[in-house]
Formats: structure tokens, sequence, C-alpha cells
């Protein structure tokens, strides 16, 4: 009987240490103890995002008439209420739709018409001097590669420090999650540049 009772208690007792293995986030059984990881200044906060309502209405093809009074060079309108990307070419010939982080907060929201300025395959990224002073523990540059924030592209847009880029965090697309840029899968935002060109509109509704 004794014997029973020993095999019953530690079956029960590694029963629950594999639970208890298998609830553990799989990041976390991945790293050592002391490592932290990699670097990630536009990752969301810990605390889960307030539930937002949703229906499949807010993400829908739209039409490019309400918004721009012609496509020339290509236009770009991005829903920051719906976390959505439009796209439409010049020749009315592509469109696309694609789901993207938004900010983290209204005072980090900007909404209204720039345009793209610039485009950079493989990005580096630095803070801004208000994150700099918000975070003095950031690095003053992040190179291009897997930590980088930005992503595998990023589309420069007349507002200064304002882009479209891609993450490699994909827990991020769909969130409030950004110090103000807009972010997009890595495939999407490879897709977008290669369909974009400096002049492209874009409007921030």
């Amino acid at each position: 009987m004794t014997r029973k009772i020993t095999f019953l208690t530690s079956r029960r007792q590694f029963l629950a240490g594999s639970a208890s293995l298998l609830a553990t986030p799989a990041l976390a059984q991945s790293l050592p103890d002391a490592e932290e990881p990699a670097f990630d200044p536009l990752r969301p906060p810990p605390e889960p995002e307030p539930s937002v309502k949703r229906n499949i209405s807010s993400f829908r093809a739209k039409s490019w008439r309400p918004y721009f009074d012609n496509l020339r060079r290509g236009a770009i309108l991005v829903d920051i209420d719906s976390r959505a990307l439009h796209f439409w070419s010049e020749d009315q010939s592509v469109y696309k739709l694609f789901p993207s982080s938004v900010p983290l907060s209204d005072d980090l929201t900007r909404r209204g018409r720039t345009k793209i300025v610039r485009k950079v395959e493989g990005p580096g990224w630095a803070p801004t001097p208000n994150m700099r002073k918000r975070n003095p523990e950031w690095p003053a540059y992040i190179p291009p590669g897997p930590d980088n924030p930005l992503g595998t592209h990023a589309l420069y847009l007349s507002w200064k420090y304002y882009r479209i880029h891609g993450t490699h965090d994909t827990r991020k697309i769909g969130r409030k999650s950004s110090n103000g840029c807009i972010g997009l899968y890595n495939e999407h935002i490879a897709e977008l540049y290669k369909l974009t060109r400096s002049g492209t509109q874009v409007l921030l509704i």
C-alpha cells in the first residue's frame, strides 16, 4: 500500500511539473535565466490591451474617391481605428488591403496628409530625442537586422520621424503597439515597397 501511494504521489508531481512547463512561454523556455529577450523599443506593453469591439465590417475594402482627388503616383490610406492600410495604384489596376499596427496612444497618433519621400530596404533605426529623454537606456542606433524595430523595409514620410515600416515582431500587427509609426508584416511591407515610389500620397485618418 505504501509503495502504491508513493507511486501515485510521484506521478501527480510529474504531471503537475509537466503542465507547468508546457504553460511556460516558449521564449522563456529557450532563454537562460540571466539572458533577456532581444531589445525592441516598439514592443507592446506587457499588460494586456483593453478589449476592442470588432466585427468583420471594420476590416473591409474601401473606395479611394472619398479620400483622394486623384491617384497620381498612387495612394495609401491608413485607417487608425480599423488598423488597416489601403493602397491603390495610379492606374487603378492594383488595390491592396493590409492589417497594420498603430500608435500606442492618441498623443502619439498623427492624422492628415503626407507623402513618401524616401524608401529604404534594410533600414537602421535611431530613437527620436524625445524617446531618448523618456528612455535614456535605449541605444542611440540599431543597425539593420533581426533586432531592428523597422523590419526589412521602411517608407519615410514627409513628417519627420514618421514611417510606414515592417516588423520582426508579428505580435504587434493589429494592435496599438508603436511610438507613432504604422507597422506591417515584413512580407506586406516588402510588397508595398515595390508598389510605391517617392511622391506616393499618404493619408492617415
